[in-house]
């Protein structure tokens, strides 16, 4: 989730957060705080700095009832008057159990979301999920991993906050925190698994144990090696995914692609959706069954893959299945029922769910060895950075590159402060190129990168009183002097 909180409406911009908010977040939430399942979630510091925005409950509440009540009202009228009742009875439907339920439960838990999320925040990432192989100096890498941990030993991990009474950080002695909270174990998530080696050292000062890694491209789909954690030479482990399971869930032929699934591409006048994947009306109990039936089969399908191919390995192996969280109940409709059945069949099948914390205790990583990281490898297009810097951005990867350097020289001869450096952490998100290559919400993305580069380009002519208050809550753990480290 890119920082849209306060950046646009609709069709794009904040929406996307309450949608988020409403569809998975709170969902979530209630699964997590029933079930407790051993499942690893990372929360990334740019979510964070969202969920904790002053008045975010308040407005929440104001889009539910000013947006979605009528929205969901208007649309309804129009299909039942166009002689559709069902699918006017679906709009009803979901109005009631998903948005009216997610206002209630949004006032149960008092509309503090980073609070609720304490106890099951375990990994953090980068300040703005920025893709640091491609940032252009060490010290640039150093800012973001740095800002994302005191982000988050600020917010889940027991550290003290270090805002000031404006409620920004003033920066003052945020490195001293990184790597102390009992609470964090050194779980970090590689913005889009995109890992080079020279990041290691970087990651290791600033107390990483553990990361994500894609190595598809090295080693095959399907192959063994995949379901066996690495130990690198600089002593973080690193856990596989396993592309072979996550294609199951996240493909373009995986679950949510099933005909009896709601359609998500398929919209009303305001973006709501009363249709299946097959074109027929929506029907919610059906889907529902459906989900249950793909997750027996998930779990199924995962036992054999361990019996299969993790011969002798502890338990047969450790099958990572990365998903980002908003593809259950916002992108994927049923996703979190999904979920939820994983759970129950998980135990009725015998397969174990370990958190990624605990999985060096059962699984001792086997040294890198030969798999030598020759250049950056991700999960984006073909396993490496093209995504984020192939043709269609590739101007926009140059531009930030150069906007690093201007700021680093800037902050080094102390004509910048927490303003420019924050600025370059939003110019930095991999959300911008991501979403421009994927052809989704390409004028949006457009703005929101070009509108970032002229804000630092006046925060470094204004120096270091420049005015951070457009960022809004934005990266405010950023620390100028992480740059000036040797």
């Amino acid at each position: 989730m890119p920082y849209v909180e306060g950046f646009g409406t609709w069709p794009f911009g904040e929406e996307w957060l309450w949608e988020a908010i409403a569809c998975c977040y709170l969902p979530l939430l209630d699964l997590l705080d029933s079930r407790d399942p051993p499942v690893t979630l990372s929360i990334t510091p740019v979510l964070c700095d969202q969920l904790g925005a002053p008045g975010l409950a308040e407005r929440f509440h104001g889009f539910i009832d000013g947006t979605r009540r009528f929205t969901h009202a208007e649309d309804a009228s129009g299909l039942r008057a166009g002689g559709h009742p069902d699918l006017a009875a679906e709009l009803e439907r979901a109005w009631s159990a998903d948005y009216e339920h997610a206002a209630q439960r949004m006032a149960a838990r008092g509309g503090d979301l980073l609070q609720a999320f304490a106890p099951h925040a375990r990994w953090t990432s980068c300040a703005t999920h920025a893709v640091l192989p491609l940032l252009a100096t060490d010290a640039g890498a150093r800012l973001q991993v740095q800002t994302g941990i005191a982000s988050h030993l600020d917010r889940f991990g027991g550290g003290r906050s270090q805002r000031g009474e404006d409620g920004h950080g003033d920066g003052a002695g945020q490195n001293d925190r990184v790597g102390r909270a009992e609470d964090w174990s050194g779980g970090f998530w590689l913005p889009e698994c995109a890992h080079a080696p020279h990041l290691e050292p970087i990651l290791v000062a600033a107390g990483v144990r553990g990361a994500c890694v894609e190595l598809t491209r090295r080693h095959g789909l399907g192959a063994r090696e995949h379901l066996q954690p690495l130990v690198s030479d600089s002593g973080i482990a690193l856990f596989g995914i396993d592309r072979a399971t996550i294609s199951l869930v996240w493909s373009d032929a995986g679950y949510p692609a099933d005909g009896a699934y709601r359609d998500y591409h398929r919209h009303t006048v305001h973006h709501h959706q009363p249709w299946r994947n097959d074109g027929d009306s929506y029907d919610h109990e059906p889907a529902l069954a459906r989900a249950r039936e793909h997750a027996a089969d998930f779990v199924t399908r995962t036992r054999e893959r361990l019996r299969r191919d993790g011969h002798g390995l502890p338990g047969g192996g450790l099958a990572v299945c990365a998903l980002d969280t908003e593809l259950l109940g916002h992108w994927w409709y049923e996703g979190l029922h999904w979920l939820q059945a994983v759970v129950e069949e998980c135990a009725t099948q015998g397969l174990e769910l370990v958190r990624l914390d605990d999985a060096l205790d059962r699984f001792a990583p086997a040294p890198v060895g030969d798999v030598a990281w020759d250049e950056a490898s991700s999960w984006g297009a073909g396993g490496g950075l093209s995504t984020w810097s192939g043709p269609a951005v590739a101007d926009m990867a140059f531009a930030t590159r150069a906007a690093e350097f201007q700021a680093f020289a800037a902050v080094v001869d102390g004509r910048a402060g927490p303003a420019a450096v924050r600025e370059l952490l939003a110019l930095q998100a991999s959300d911008w190129a991501f979403m421009i290559s994927r052809g989704l919400a390409v004028p949006y993305a457009r703005e929101r990168f070009d509108g970032h580069r002229v804000a630092l380009a006046r925060a470094l002519a204004d120096g270091p009183g420049s005015s951070a208050e457009g960022l809004r809550e934005l990266a405010v753990h950023a620390d100028p002097s992480v740059l000036l480290a040797p």
